[in-house]
């Protein structure tokens, strides 16, 4: 017992030492860029996409956000989930005949220098699928995912 918890102990401070140097490590270009692009943002947590990209992860307006940034500062992308009642009518006539019988299981919007679109998950039975509409209900991309968590086939 005493060696679980010296075990959960020690997991819990090497995970918040590597959070701690992510944040550390925050270049101040990206910081300012996030500041002026986000002012009322809060909340703001902020971690290491990969090794060129961060991302900070906040709320605004009482919504969850999350914005990537280059190593430089160059805003490149947004998402927030919506509900139902705020996709288009054009996006929820689509979506009703592109995927009729399936059911929605995540609805957000993702916002880039290219403009923003609609992207969700849908779920029948065993079968998941991704998809992404623009403003006027125009199919961008769909795909199949092999499995839940895995990254879909193209």
């Amino acid at each position: 017992m005493k060696t679980s918890i010296l075990i959960m102990a020690a997991a819990l401070l090497i995970s918040l030492n590597f959070c701690g140097q992510e944040v550390k490590d925050l270049p101040s270009g990206v910081k300012t860029a996030f500041t002026q692009k986000f002012p009322n943002a809060t909340g703001v947590k902020w971690g290491k996409e990969n090794a060129k990209e961060w991302e900070a992860e906040f709320k605004m307006a009482g919504k969850d956000y999350s914005a990537n940034f280059d190593n430089a500062g160059a805003w490149m992308e947004t998402e927030y989930k919506i509900s139902a009642n705020e996709i288009p009518d054009a996006v929820k006539s689509a979506i009703a005949k592109e995927f009729a019988g399936y059911k929605t299981d995540e609805s957000e919007v993702s916002e880039t220098a290219k403009g923003k679109v609609y992207e969700f998950a849908f779920s029948k039975g065993e079968v998941k699928m991704e998809a992404a509409f623009d403003l006027n209900g125009k199919l961008i991309s769909k795909e199949t995912l092999k499995e839940e968590n895995e990254k879909p086939e193209k």
